[in-house]
C-alpha cells in the first residue's frame, strides 16, 4: 500500500511540475510577443525568481532584449540588449543543436534595429529549426507556425 501512495504522490509531483513547465513557455511567448512592457517585467520577475538554467537564461536574455526597446537613452537601450543577447547567446554556444533557443534568438534578429548588427545568424537559425521541427514539441511547433505567418525568414511552407 505505501508503495501504491508512494508512486501515486510521485507521478501526481511529476505531473504538476510538467504542467508549470508549460505554462511557463506559454507565458514567456505571449510576454515576448506582446508589445507589454508590463508583461516583459512580471515574466523577468518570475524568471528571477526562478532555479536559474539553461532555459531560464535563454528566456531572460531575450525578454532583457526585448525590454531594452522600451527603455529611455540609447545608452540605456544598448546596455540592456547586450546583457540579454550576451544571456541568450552563453546558452546557444553552450547547446547549438537546441532549436528553441535558435527560433528564440531568430525572433530578436528579425526585429532588433539595424544599428546593433544583431542579425547575422538568421539562415544558420533557420536551418537548425527546420532541420528539428518535426520532433518539436507540439506546443513549440504550434508558436512557430504562429510566427512564420509574418516572418520573412521562416514561411509556412517551410515547415511541411
Amino acid at each position: 500500500m505505501k508503495n501504491i501512495t508512494y508512486t501515486l504522490v510521485v507521478f501526481s509531483l511529476f505531473l504538476c511540475c510538467w504542467t508549470i513547465r508549460d505554462l511557463d513557455k506559454t507565458s514567456f511567448y505571449e510576454a515576448l510577443s506582446s508589445g507589454s512592457e508590463k508583461k516583459i517585467e512580471a515574466e523577468i520577475a518570475k524568471l528571477n525568481n526562478t532555479k536559474t538554467a539553461s532555459l531560464t537564461n535563454a528566456y531572460l536574455g531575450a525578454l532583457l532584449m526585448k525590454k531594452a526597446g522600451f527603455l529611455k537613452g540609447a545608452g540605456a537601450k544598448v546596455k540592456a540588449f547586450k546583457k540579454g543577447a550576451g544571456l541568450l547567446e552563453e546558452e546557444i554556444n553552450a547547446n547549438p543543436a537546441n532549436p528553441e533557443y535558435r527560433f528564440i534568438r531568430l525572433t530578436i534578429q528579425e526585429h532588433a534595429p539595424a544599428i546593433l548588427k544583431y542579425n547575422k545568424n538568421k539562415a544558420e537559425d533557420k536551418k537548425v529549426i527546420l532541420s528539428a521541427f518535426g520532433d518539436l514539441e507540439p506546443d513549440l511547433q504550434r508558436i512557430i507556425k504562429d510566427y512564420s505567418r509574418s516572418s520573412k525568414v521562416i514561411k509556412v511552407d517551410d515547415l511541411r
